[in-house]
């Protein structure tokens, strides 16, 4: 029996051809009744894969891991990682297959993986399986990020198996198509580090660097170069998780990629009113991977990468040390930089000034002393530099807040600074208005989606799906997908789906 679509994708796969103990080949399960219930058009046209002119069954067929493209290679990748500051010395796709890459036909190189295809030589005792609501979620996530335009994974497919997976109920399975720059995380250098594989890691750096740092491939030290490369990406990348209060909620050094981009949806949600302290994750009982903590939780997972690096960057152990620390020292400054810039754009300052860090401070505290709703307060803070920045022109700011005193305190320095601006104030508002989205994937809108979808109807879906495509613009009849949640929404909790 034929297992192989007839189809080609056109993959060229330079992660499957390094040596062997990188990966393991292996086959998906096949799902009983595959059924596509989301599918990435653009992108699927963006990366130039020839699928156009198939019908819904044949791409459940496809991307369900039943009849993968005829030239995949289907593989799951070794990595290792910390969890919660705990090594793991081997984790590994436990229910991922990598299928291939593609090169797009503007040059992007690209992963395939099937997320939810069944067990791996890597499972670790688990059935490889996912259920719809995580790969929904997934996709949801994902693709607003890609829309608010945070370097991510996407999402391509979402295919119900038709086959039960079995969590504290049972649950419909599903696989999800996910895309990404590659697979490479922290946790990969870490496993060969552990294994004191020093030839995997010069392969693994030169491979890592040719990927994701041409610019760098020929630096006189490729590991301290490349190291230096991922400070940078994660710096601006976390950066930008702050600036729409995305909260990861599972920041292990196996879900850090190196390329720079968010990776592995699982306990993720967004906040709702300020709080530095938010953490949804029912998994993060110690508030690790909570809101504000996560440039720190960064640095040290960039730390762990020093350390699976040291024996590539210098023969001398004690100057690879000196040489990654120096680099890691970077870190708290490229961050507090780039987290600054955010900042300084979600209220409207195009010029720098030394106070500015201390306004965007008092700012936040008094956001969080008046429970102010973190998405909604900056677009009304727009409409009031728009109609002139004046003492009445930010009433609708002040509405946000329930308790609107600290934030009354703060508004006559802002107005101050303002004033000093060099630009014209309706420019400025249109700046903000780029950077503060109308929508995201507000927690309680998402939950009623995967809820929808848990009982056959996909509308909730994809009509929230749809509205986080333009979430820098007011779109008519879709206000209520901009308000934050109901008072008696209660604590929100969230779980990882394996």
């Amino acid at each position: 029996m034929d297992t192989r679509a007839t189809i080609r994708f056109g993959f060229d796969n330079s992660y499957a051809r390094l040596p062997r103990r990188f990966t393991a080949p292996t086959e998906p399960a096949k799902a009983s009744a595959p059924l596509l219930v989301a599918f990435n058009t653009p992108l699927a046209e963006e990366m130039g894969l020839p699928v156009k002119d198939l019908g819904s069954s044949e791409l459940a067929e496809i991307f369900s891991g039943n009849r993968p493209p005829e030239d995949a290679e289907p593989v799951a990748s070794a990595y290792a990682g910390h969890q919660f500051g705990g090594f793991s010395p081997q984790l590994g796709d436990g229910r991922a297959i990598l299928l291939g890459e593609v090169v797009t036909p503007a040059g992007r190189r690209l992963d395939i993986q099937l997320k939810g295809s069944g067990r791996t030589p890597f499972s670790r005792g688990g059935d490889g399986r996912a259920a719809l609501g995580p790969v929904l979620r997934e996709f949801l996530v994902s693709e607003a990020m890609h829309a608010l335009g945070i370097p991510t994974t996407r999402a391509l497919a979402a295919v119900v198996t038709g086959d039960p997976v079995y969590r504290e109920t049972a649950l419909q399975g599903a696989v999800l198509t996910r895309v990404a720059s590659s697979h490479i995380r922290i946790g990969t250098f870490q496993y060969f580090a552990a294994r004191q594989d020093k030839e995997a890691l010069e392969l693994l750096t030169r491979h890592a660097l040719e990927r994701h740092y041409p610019d760098r491939s020929d630096a006189e030290n490729p590991a301290l170069s490349l190291f230096e490369g991922v400070i940078e990406r994660q710096a601006a990348l976390v950066a930008e998780w702050m600036r729409v209060g995305f909260v990861h909620g599972v920041m292990n050094t196996d879900n850090m990629s190196i390329s720079g981009e968010t990776i592995d949806y699982g306990p993720c949600a967004f906040i709702d009113a300020y709080d530095p302290s938010a953490r949804f994750s029912s998994i993060d009982t110690g508030s690790r991977y909570a809101f504000a903590n996560q440039g720190a939780v960064a640095e040290w997972n960039l730390a762990r990468l020093a350390e699976a690096l040291l024996p590539v960057i210098d023969e001398d152990e004690q100057k690879a040390v000196d040489l990654a620390v120096g680099a890691l020292r970077k870190f708290p400054a490229l961050f507090s930089a780039n987290l600054l810039a955010a900042m300084r754009s979600k209220i409207g300052l195009a010029d720098a000034e030394e106070g500015d860090a201390a306004l965007i401070r008092d700012l936040l505290k008094a956001m969080h002393q008046g429970h102010a709703d973190y998405t909604r307060f900056f677009r009304a803070l727009a409409k009031g530099v728009r109609a002139g920045g004046g003492e009445g022109d930010f009433e609708d700011a002040a509405g946000v807040f329930v308790d609107v005193s600290a934030f009354r305190d703060w508004l006559p320095a802002y107005r101050d600074r303002l004033v000093r601006e060099r630009h014209d104030l309706e420019v400025l508002a249109g700046a903000m208005d780029s950077v503060n989205p109308v929508y995201i994937p507000r927690n309680y809108r998402v939950e009623e989606a995967l809820a929808a979808a848990a009982e056959g109807d996909l509308q909730p879906f994809n009509t929230l799906r749809n509205v986080l495509l333009k979430p820098y613009e007011e779109q008519a009849g879709m206000e209520a997908y901009a308000e934050p949640p109901p008072s008696d929404w209660g604590n929100y909790r969230t779980f990882c789906g394996t």
